[in-house]
């Protein structure tokens, strides 16, 4: 019997949590939505091995809270997808969790119903239920990697992972991206540096064993191959944007140097916008015409897009809510969403072949 004198002092109580395989054999992987994600898994490491010349383009809300509204983005997505896929690839943005410097909303896992109840059980299985949906629609689908057990209940359903600038040096989250099914981008330093996404990439690459839970939720010794799709994503940070000629070289430079293919993924968003979601067209048409005037190091982009533009509190009242916008990031509406993808298949549409030529 534990020793209530020394041990867990400080927990209030241990909630039981469904397995992963009692989760999954409530919500199975469908035979449509396994084929959206082994196909959008394959497509993203063609792009990543320089086999496919097209872009891909992680977009969606900064977070999800409203499925509904969620839904209603997924389709929309889906039908401009289908219309500029001779040029871009695009990747729905599902995030659940959210890293906070402090204190505030964790997120649709650990906080479903936006009320401090904390239902983590039900919010697990709701994120796989949204998720089931996206890919059923015909989406593939990317999230950060925040929660190192999370990915046993929902990474079937992912094509595409990030690990995020507050975690990219850690130890924890490197060992899990190692034995991740996905392509798995590592974004630069919150203060701007590459250090920490390089050397992500590098460890990831290799095999590692840890701890964490198999399938019924036993504590088990993982042990893993190694993920050779890492890539760094350029997000900004220590006061500065990251995305012009000279800090993608200087990217390109320390992936050689480390001996690593040169991948980059652009963040439209964060730094790289000073968190001004009006800013992000101008970032993605910068990057799209560097791309037109010949790098070939950048691979893919990320955009924070919602129905509704910016973002609000959440408010006591849930019901005031204001139908697709945002409740973490500021994001682009709808209509911004869709000139900007259509804008970077214009720019890049006739010089795709000869990227690939070359």
């Amino acid at each position: 019997m534990p020793n209530s004198k020394t041990e867990n002092l400080n927990i209030a109580a241990f909630d039981r949590m469904p397995s992963p395989d009692e989760i999954t054999a409530r919500l199975p992987l469908s035979d449509t939505a396994a084929k959206v994600v082994t196909e959008g898994r394959q497509t993203l490491q063609a792009i990543l091995d320089h086999k496919d010349p097209r872009v891909f383009v992680v977009v969606g809300p900064c977070s999800i809270h409203d499925p509904v509204a969620g839904i209603d983005y997924a389709r929309r997505l889906k039908k401009l997808a289908d219309e500029v896929s001779d040029t871009l690839v695009l990747v729905m943005r599902v995030y659940f969790e959210k890293p906070r410097t402090s204190t505030g909303w964790k997120g649709y896992i650990n906080d479903p119903y936006m009320d401090d109840s904390f239902r983590i059980d039900e919010g697990m299985e709701k994120a796989r239920r949204f998720l089931l949906e996206v890919n059923e629609v015909g989406l593939p689908t990317g999230t950060e990697a925040l929660d190192p057990i999370a990915p046993q209940y929902y990474g079937d359903l992912i094509a595409w992972t990030a690990i995020g600038a507050r975690t990219s040096e850690s130890q924890t989250h490197r060992e899990m991206a190692s034995g991740l099914s996905t392509p798995v981008g590592f974004k630069n330093g919150t203060d701007g540096s590459l250090d920490a996404a390089v050397n992500g990439i590098l460890s990831a690459s290799h095999p590692h064993s840890f701890l964490g839970i198999n399938g019924q939720g036993q504590s088990s010794v993982i042990r893993t191959r190694g993920n050779a799709h890492g890539h760094v994503v350029l997000r900004g940070g220590g006061g500065r944007p990251n995305y012009d000629t000279v800090s993608v070289s200087l990217a390109e430079k320390a992936l050689s140097k480390a001996k690593l293919p040169a991948n980059i993924v652009i963040d439209c968003s964060h730094a790289n916008s000073w968190k001004n979601p009006e800013y992000q067209p101008l970032v993605m048409r910068d990057v799209a015409h560097q791309i037109r005037e010949g790098n070939r190091s950048i691979v893919g982009l990320m955009i924070e897009s919602h129905i509704e533009a910016g973002n609000q509190s959440i408010p006591a009242d849930l019901s005031q809510l204001r139908y697709g916008c945002s409740v973490t990031d500021a994001c682009v509406d709808w209509s911004t969403t869709e000139e900007m993808i259509r804008n970077t298949r214009d720019i890049l549409r006739d010089i795709l072949p000869k990227r690939s030529a070359a």
